[in-house]
This record gives structure tokens, C-alpha cells and sequence, in this order.
């Protein structure tokens, strides 16, 4: 937005300026008076003058010796010439002081030992620089205050945008200021609030789809186990057991979207070491390589529950997790396995609802496709993200990525 307001004002500087300049030159030539017919005038002062100084050659305007300043040999020239140009050609010294500025002093010699002094005016060039200077300054402060008027409604926007909490919605915006201010921000408080709605009609629908599945599922499993033959029982159950874990996620992705938890500093290298001593005792391979002491402020549970989620898919798909937690201003939980990665085509889709690597095999590994789901969307509520990479030797990387609130590097093997 910088960029563009500034592009703005240099546009609108420039254009303004260009026509003043155009404007300025164009005066110049119709109105300015050549400095020929200029030099011409002050010669012919110059000679009436000198002619009257001679019939009266006791007159107290004439001194016995030349003006004493610095010589001006270029408007002495163009004097001379001028008046030889008129058949009366005069003894002419044209001299200067420095704090005069540009005035200067015609010395006429009218006798042997007098001479007329006449201040002049000598014609010059215009100032045209200084001129397109100040018109610049001018038109620069109204520019860049036009512009920061007229970019008040995209700075809305912008910082609208930014806002934007991670569940999805955007903060409600005043509406004051010049009228497309409040245009904008009615027009912007308008879309949050549908989008808003939006979300939450969403959301309703997927809690109530996943509450409503649980009676009928109740009695599916009820009746599946009437079923007399054991494989085919078996394979009911199994069936029914899945579709309890799609309900049951379903209404858990609702509820980390839609629940505020009270946030609190947490250690988050105890933090992930517990959650991994509780897998290990659930016999799940994962291993905590290094850690380091480290806050965050985050909920305890939801944190808890998102972190678990990630470690057991590394030691689940990927055969077998390690983690490492890092400190900083940023805290790091990186986490590797040894599975066989996801391919790259779909790598981009693994936080998608439901996703599944492969969507052919058979579900060996229980689970309804929503942990990655769930998991970023808690980490995204606390300002963090996660990122999932295929490492060059095998497997995957998983990198969390919280705001810490306080960080002492001391190694923890």
C-alpha cells in the first residue's frame, strides 16, 4: 500500500508539475522580451544620458573616476556593441559588488576626467529552476496529502485483511471519516458479518450431521451384533466403528473452531516430552531426541491434543517419530519419521478434511483423515503454524512453529 500511494503522489506530482512547466515556457516565449532588444533599450539610456551629461558637464552626477567594483566584461561587451550598433559608440564599464546582488553599474565616460555612474538592471535568464522548485514543494505536500485521502479506503481494506482472526472472520470497523471511508467500512463490516454467518451455518451443520450419526450408528452396532456369522460381524463392526471416528472428529474439528480456550504459558519442551512418555507407554514408536526450555501461551488441552495428533501420525504412518523442540523467539517442535512420505502431486492437500495419502489401500491404521485438519487449526489459533516436507532421505518432516514468550537455550539430551 506504500508502494502504491506512493505511486500516487508521484504521478499527480509529475502531471501538475509538467503542466506548469509547459505553461511557464509557453508565457516565456509569448510575453519575454529577447535580451537583444532588452540590451538595445539600456544602450539607448545609456547614450541620452551621456549626451546630457556632456551640455552640462558641471552637473553634480559626475564623478571623476569609474565605479571601483569587480568588472563585468560580458555585459561591458554587449553594451559597447549596442551602442556602436547605434552610431554612438561610448567609453562603457560595467562593474558589480557582491552583496548587490544583480545589480550592476554603468560607468559612462563623458569628458577627460568625468564619468556618469547608472545603476542597471541587466537582463538575465529566469530563475526557472528555483520557479519549478518551489511549484514542485507546493505540489508535493497537496499530492501526498490527496493521496493519503484518497488511498484511506484501500489502507481500510488492507488492515481489514490483515485482522483477519484465524477462524475466519474480520473485525468489525468503525464507520467514520470522509464519506468513501465509511462506505468502505460498511461494505467490509457487511462481508464479516455474512461470512461470519457463513462459518457458523457451516459448522452447525457438521456438528449436527456428526451428533445426529451417533443413534443410528448405536443401533447398527446393536444389530451387528445379532449378526451370526463372525466375519461378516466382524466386518460390520469394523465399518460401523470408522463412521463413529468420521462423527467423532467431525464434531471435534467444530468445536476447536468454534470454542475460545483461555491461553496460558506453558514449558513446551515438558509439555512434549510428557505427551511422548504417554505414547510410549500406549507402545507407539517415538522418541524425543533434544530439547530445549521454551514458553508459549497457548491452551493446554487444545495444544495437548493437536501435538499427540501430529506424533502419532509419525509413529503410526512413519513407522517411527523423532522430535526435536528448539528455542528462540520462535519455539520449533521439528518431527521426522522413517515411513515412506507422501507423494508430491497430493503433498499440498495433506491438511485438507478427510484426506488420506492413499485412498485405495486398506485402513490398516484407524483414523478419519481430520487429525492434520485439527491440529493446524489450533496451532493457527495461538499465531503458529505448521509445515509438512518430505525429507531427500526418506520420510517426513513436520515443523510447529509457536510464538515464544520467553527462551533460554539450555540443552536438554
Amino acid at each position: 500500500m506504500q508502494t502504491l500511494r506512493a505511486k500516487f503522489a508521484l504521478l499527480l506530482i509529475v502531471s501538475i508539475v509538467s503542466v506548469i512547466a509547459l505553461i511557464t515556457l509557453a508565457m516565456m516565449y509569448v510575453f519575454t522580451t529577447p535580451k537583444s532588444i532588452e540590451v538595445d533599450l539600456i544602450a539607448k539610456q545609456l547614450v541620452t544620458m551621456e549626451r546630457l551629461a556632456r551640455r552640462n558637464p558641471a552637473a553634480d552626477v559626475l564623478v571623476q573616476h569609474p565605479h571601483p567594483g569587480v568588472p563585468d566584461t560580458k555585459q561591458t561587451d554587449l553594451l559597447r556593441a549596442a551602442t556602436e550598433r547605434l552610431g554612438a559608440a561610448l567609453d562603457v564599464v560595467v562593474t558589480y559588488r557582491p552583496d548587490y546582488g544583480s545589480l550592476r553599474t554603468a560607468s559612462v565616460r563623458v569628458g577627460p576626467h568625468s564619468w556618469l555612474l547608472v545603476e542597471i538592471d541587466p537582463p538575465s535568464d529566469p530563475e526557472l529552476w528555483l520557479w519549478l522548485g518551489l511549484i514542485t514543494a507546493g505540489v508535493g505536500s497537496i499530492a501526498v496529502f490527496a493521496a493519503n485521502r484518497m488511498m484511506k479506503p484501500l489502507t481500510l481494506l488492507e488492515s481489514a485483511v490483515e485482522s483477519v482472526s484465524p477462524d475466519g472472520t474480520l473485525p468489525t470497523l468503525a464507520e467514520k471519516g470522509p464519506a468513501e471511508v465509511r462506505a468502505t467500512a460498511a461494505a467490509i463490516n457487511a462481508l464479516s458479518s455474512r461470512l461470519k454467518r457463513a462459518i457458523e451455518s457451516r459448522m452447525r451443520l457438521v456438528a449436527a450431521a456428526g451428533h445426529d450419526l451417533r443413534t443410528p450408528l448405536t443401533r447398527m452396532r446393536l444389530r451387528a451384533e445379532f449378526v451370526a456369522d463372525d466375519k461378516e460381524r466382524a466386518l460390520w463392526l469394523k465399518d460401523i466403528d470408522e463412521l463413529q471416528r468420521i462423527a467423532h472428529s467431525a464434531i471435534q474439528l467444530v468445536h476447536e473452531e468454534t470454542t475460545k480456550t483461555p491461553v496460558e504459558p506453558i514449558q513446551l519442551d515438558e509439555l512434549v516430552r510428557n505427551i511422548a512418555g504417554e505414547l510410549r507407554e500406549q507402545k507407539f514408536q517415538i522418541e524425543v531426541e533434544s530439547t530445549c526450555e521454551v514458553y508459549v501461551k497457548a491452551g493446554r488441552l487444545p495444544l495437548s491434543r493437536a501435538l499427540r495428533n501430529l506424533f502419532i501420525n509419525a509413529a503410526t504412518h512413519g513407522v517411527r517419530g523423532s522430535i526435536t523442540v528448539s528455542g528462540g523467539s520462535t519455539a520449533r517442535i521439528t518431527i521426522t519419521d522413517q515411513g515412506p512420505g507422501i507423494s508430491a502431486e497430493v503433498l499440498d492437500q495433506v491438511f485438507e478434511p478427510f484426506f488420506r495419502a492413499d485412498r485405495a489401500r486398506n485402513q490398516k491404521i484407524p483414523g478419519a483423515g481430520l487429525g492434520l485438519t485439527i491440529s493446524r487449526e489450533i496451532i493457527r489459533k495461538v499465531d503458529g503454524d505448521i509445515r509438512i516436507a518430505n525429507r531427500p532421505e526418506g520420510g517426513l518432516v513436520q515443523v510447529v512453529e509457536l510464538p515464544a514468550i520467553a527462551a533460554n537455550t539450555r540443552t536438554v539430551a
